[in-house]
């Protein structure tokens, strides 16, 4: 039998408005499971909290970010939700006593989170998540600690009584026991979750040790091996193309702790772990750029003598690459780095001081009978300059200039309260030096323009080496010799090579006796 053809068709457009109908539906549910995927929802439920405000906190390198807050707690209930996903870390709560109630971790597949504690006073130790079997794992590994910690401290009371002997020797079996549970307990965390974000960031805790330690040719334990097993092994497992370990409360010390620790302590050491850790990042990855900052930030600053070598290396290798454009959100602090590494380059230990021609203290009359005391501006100087070209280069003396197998160039103020302690201390050195029969000079740039004050202090304070200072503006000494405060003091050898810089008075002594046993040896 046929069928109708009105039928027929309304069966047809039944069929493709099911289809379109279906296709919507399927769309509808593909947004929503993109927009479930790419958002966050941390619920957590603590008995009997009292706070009315909360805080969801992330590590980032050695400090603690704010990501969210929760300004409206019920009954504890606390609730974080964002549309944005939150980046793989350790987060923690944080009340509103700024104290962390606890920390938990975040991944790619732990974006919601159901978390509890039924425990009034101390809610790490209930905590329990719902809907993820590995931050319940990872909630039972902070609870393990907790409760070796309290097992220790329980044991500590014990030795109420005690002498310091005993004492000391029922603690420290309590403690290698705990000790060894621990160590024990993370291994085992670690092997059995590695591949997971939790379980490699754990693993920045873990100590890579050598177990069978061989002899040394003394017959002792051999130090070396047991050392170069452990830099060898200290960087196991961990990738440094995965940004979230950053995010996590080990990164940051484990590291200091390599370069302070672990690494030879020596500018070229220093440099070449440096670039190897900086070859296995990606770069322009938070990791890259919080590595670079933290470098370049740490060999800047640092108080270690020879230590702005590896700044400059830095700045050569990463910044004036290009590497280093998007580390800051102003350029211009690239550009003032940049111009901080070639301020030091020309001054780094093992480099040839730069000339420094400066007038002698007796030589002030010539040089204030061309007018510099009472020009005011910088084009009368430059105009007095260069009518006097010819003098003023007879009357300069050049730091060069000076034979010495050592050469102390200090930098100083009358006004400066510092160098009220260290100039009458370097004086006596000086003149110990000279009763020692040692071929060394100083060449003593006052840094200022008040020529009388320093006139007098050289002559009550008999300071009877080489004075000199600036009498016609001829030196730029904040750039060339990096002076922006006094005393400054370098030992140059008669190469007028630099050999140590920016030392206190009392360690020249000290490190003219190294540098004449290097001489020796040699």
């Amino acid at each position: 039998m046929l069928l109708n053809i009105q039928v027929i068709k309304t069966i047809s457009l039944f069929y493709i408005n099911m289809k379109k109908l279906i296709l919507a539906l399927l769309f509808l549910c593909f947004i929503n499971s993109v927009k479930a995927q790419n958002s966050y929802d941390i619920k957590i439920n603590l008995k009997n909290c009292k706070d009315t405000l909360a805080y969801l906190t992330f590590y980032q390198f050695d400090k603690n970010m704010i990501v969210d807050t929760c300004t409206q707690i019920k009954n504890g209930r606390i609730i974080f939700s964002g549309k944005k996903k939150l980046d793989k870390g350790i987060y923690s709560l944080i009340g509103q006593g700024k104290s962390i109630y606890f920390d938990f971790f975040i991944d790619d597949k732990t974006q919601k989170l159901e978390i509890n504690s039924d425990e009034i006073f101390n809610f790490r130790a209930a905590l329990t998540c719902t809907n993820s079997k590995l931050e319940n794992d990872f909630f039972k590994y902070i609870q393990y600690f907790d409760v070796q910690k309290n097992e220790f401290d329980a044991h500590l009371l014990k030795t109420k009584g005690m002498n310091k002997k005993d004492s000391i020797a029922f603690v420290s079996g309590k403690q290698k026991i705990i000790n060894e549970n621990i160590e024990n307990y993370e291994n085992e965390f670690v092997i059995k979750n590695k591949g997971t974000f939790i379980g490699d960031a754990l693993n920045l805790k873990i100590e890579k040790y050598l177990k069978d330690i061989p002899k040394a040719s003394n017959g002792r334990p051999d130090s070396i091996a047991v050392y170069n097993y452990y830099k060898k092994h200290y960087w196991d497992n961990v990738d440094f193309k995965e940004d979230g370990l950053v995010r996590t409360p080990f990164f940051a010390g484990r590291l200091k702790r390599y370069f302070e620790s672990v690494v030879v302590r020596h500018p070229d050491s220093v440099s070449v772990e440096i670039d190897r850790i900086m070859k296995q990042t990606v770069e322009g990855s938070l990791m890259f750029k919080l590595l670079l900052a933290h470098f370049v930030s740490t060999y800047e600053t640092s108080k270690v003598m020879g230590f702005d070598k590896v700044f400059v290396h830095i700045v050569d290798n990463y910044f004036k690459t290009g590497k280093a454009k998007d580390l800051y959100n102003d350029d211009n602090i690239v550009k003032n780095i940049i111009d901080r590494a070639a301020i030091l380059r020309p001054l780094l230990i093992g480099e040839i001081a730069p000339e420094l021609p400066m007038i002698p203290i007796e030589s002030h009359d010539k040089i204030a009978k061309m007018g510099f005391e009472t020009a005011k501006t910088s084009e009368e100087v430059t105009k007095l300059f260069y009518a006097n070209t010819q003098e003023i280069e007879r009357t300069f003396l050049k730091l060069h200039s000076i034979k010495a197998e050592y050469l102390l160039l200090v930098f100083w103020d009358v006004d400066c309260s510092h160098c009220k302690v260290e100039i009458p201390k370097l004086i006596e050195i000086y003149h110990q030096l000279q009763k020692e029969k040692k071929d060394v000079k100083v060449f003593c740039v006052y840094t200022q323009q008040e020529f009388e004050a320093y006139q007098k202090y050289v002559t009550e304070k008999n300071l009877d080496w080489i004075n000199v200072y600036d009498g016609v503006h001829y030196n730029n000494l904040k750039d060339k010799y990096d002076i922006y405060s006094t005393p400054v003091i370098y030992i140059l050898d008669k190469n007028k090579r630099i050999k140590a810089k920016r030392i206190d008075v009392d360690q020249i002594k000290p490190i003219l006796d190294v540098l004449e046993a290097e001489k020796k040896v040699k």
